[in-house]
């Protein structure tokens, strides 16, 4: 059976053959099956970690154990994934959420690292500091599994922004505090007071944080001025100022990750030129990033010693998902007055991805007693918590009356001709519940310099008149200019929340 080389320095052209047959046919696969993923209802991620077992020693037979390799492709993977959330990631989206979802990134980290690892240290029985560790694995949600599960269900703006920015920040430092629970659970490790390691944390994230922005601001300020009229350059010099701001802020020791993400999130918003190049390129990377990343950690676990985690998982999961995420949303977001129906919400929707299976690898890499148990329980954890929350969470969103009734999406366009004259366009879909319906083009009063364009109903699209009415199902093309896109943005959603008399009362 063929085995993958864990040292590339033997690498031959017969490997390469075997490997780009393997590679190409994943990919292939991987495409297709994010087809039954948006069918399901599942994220995407089950089906890559599946394709991965299959491939794996309880499948075709190829043999693969190398956690180092696993954790440092995974980082490289991360960065990636990070690199393509800030490009896409809008500041008008985020702006209102960034603290509450710093707040869940730090404290609300802490509250569950403390729950999960109570009820670890029961079912394991393991050393406290160990139980520690299983917490911080287990601490970083993955808001693209949300995202993948929500498409066609829109959340207001303050939810999916506390998801976005959560998704973004909370790796730093749960990558920090898991480093440091590793290395002092390994025999003979170096340990540390709370206050030392707090103190570090935070070293290491305002560091990072400073390092993305200066970055990122720089880079796109050099890149804007040398910009030629090559999208697929410029894309790819995008992308390596992320990767430039990871390795930089990593190789001076503090956070390499939120300085990819706050890069990203910097360039993606200063409204450089090739815009839907850029996403293009940086979605492309982002999502080969995720399947090479959950194929292989597949491909690390042994199929044979998951059954015998199943309980443990089931266990330390349901006080993940009902005790520790819920208290740490509720303690995170207290002082931002976010109604109940937000915060049950956000509490079912901390789903686990490929971040904490990634982490589960930085103890086996070390030594840890016990890792590969710990590696084990937290697959089975991910596989099954996943699909207990995935397929629900459409659900829970309509339940707690939190799905908008109009939709806005962005347009993946050739924008060269918009830019040149400061232009954008905004879709929007009418939804079923959307105060939209029945109101005329001309009463939606949008600011000047933003028209609707286009009416797409029933399949058949027609260009509106000003006493055109509006009914459920139209979607609608508007085409702005940049200053008052987000003006017409904010009168869509008034009129489709309170109707034709928006903004008179």
């Amino acid at each position: 059976m063929p085995t993958l080389p864990g040292v590339l320095t033997q690498f031959t052209l017969d490997d390469l053959t075997a490997s780009l047959l393997i590679g190409s046919l994943v990919l292939l696969v991987s495409v297709t099956a994010v087809r039954l993923s948006v069918r399901s209802g599942l994220p995407s991620l089950l089906l890559f970690l599946g394709i991965g077992l299959l491939l794996g020693e309880a499948g075709l037979g190829i043999t693969f154990d190398n956690a180092s390799l696993t954790q440092v492709l995974g980082y490289s993977a991360l960065v990636l994934i990070l690199a393509e959330g800030g490009l896409g990631t809008s500041w008008g989206t985020i702006r209102h959420s960034v603290a509450p979802a710093a707040v869940l990134s730090t404290l609300g980290v802490v509250v569950s690292v403390a729950a999960v690892a109570v009820a670890a240290d029961l079912v394991l029985d393991i050393p406290w500091t160990v139980a520690l560790l299983v917490g911080a694995i287990l601490s970083s949600t993955d808001a693209a599994a949300v995202f993948s599960v929500l498409r066609t269900v829109p959340l207001p703006r303050r939810l999916a922004g506390i998801l976005e920015a959560e998704s973004g920040f909370n790796d730093a430092p749960v990558v920090i505090l898991v480093v440091a629970l590793a290395g002092s659970s390994v025999a003979g490790g170096e340990t540390h007071p709370w206050w030392y390691l707090t103190l570090e944390a935070a070293a290491e994230l305002v560091g990072g944080a400073l390092v993305g922005l200066a970055l990122g601001w720089l880079g796109g300020w050099t890149l804007r001025r040398v910009a030629g009229t090559s999208s697929a350059l410029f894309s790819i010099g995008v992308v390596a100022l992320v990767v430039l701001a990871y390795a930089v802020a990593a190789s001076i020791h503090t956070s390499g990750f939120i300085a990819a993400y706050l890069s990203a999130l910097v360039l993606g918003n200063m409204g450089l030129p090739h815009r839907a190049a850029v996403h293009g390129f940086s979605s492309a990377l982002g999502s080969i990033a995720q399947i090479g990343l959950f194929v292989l950690l597949g491909l690390l676990a042994s199929p044979k010693d998951l059954p015998g985690q199943v309980v443990p998982a089931l266990v330390i999961g349901f006080v993940l998902l009902l005790v520790a995420r819920p208290l740490s949303v509720v303690a995170s977001l207290a002082p931002f007055r976010f109604q109940w129906r937000d915060q049950a919400f956000l509490s079912w929707a901390g789903l686990r991805g490929a971040v904490p299976v990634v982490l589960a690898t930085i103890p086996v890499t070390l030594g840890t007693a016990g890792a590969e148990r710990i590696f084990d329980v937290v697959f089975v954890l991910v596989v099954i918590f996943t699909l207990i929350q995935a397929p629900t969470l459409p659900w829970v969103a309509r339940r707690l009356s939190l799905v908008e009734s109009v939709q806005q999406v962005e347009l993946a366009v050739e924008t060269t001709p918009l830019e040149a004259m400061g232009a954008d366009v905004i879709q929007v879909t009418i939804g079923d519940d959307s105060k939209l319906h029945g109101v005329e083009i001309f009463e939606l009063r949008l600011p000047p310099g933003a028209n609707v364009t286009l009416v797409v109903r029933d399949g058949k699209g027609a260009v509106p008149q000003g006493r055109t009415v509006l009914r459920h199902g139209d979607q609608l093309l508007v085409v702005t200019t940049a200053d008052v896109r987000q003006r017409a943005e904010e009168r869509i959603r008034a009129v489709d929340r309170d109707g034709r008399l928006a903004g008179w009362a």
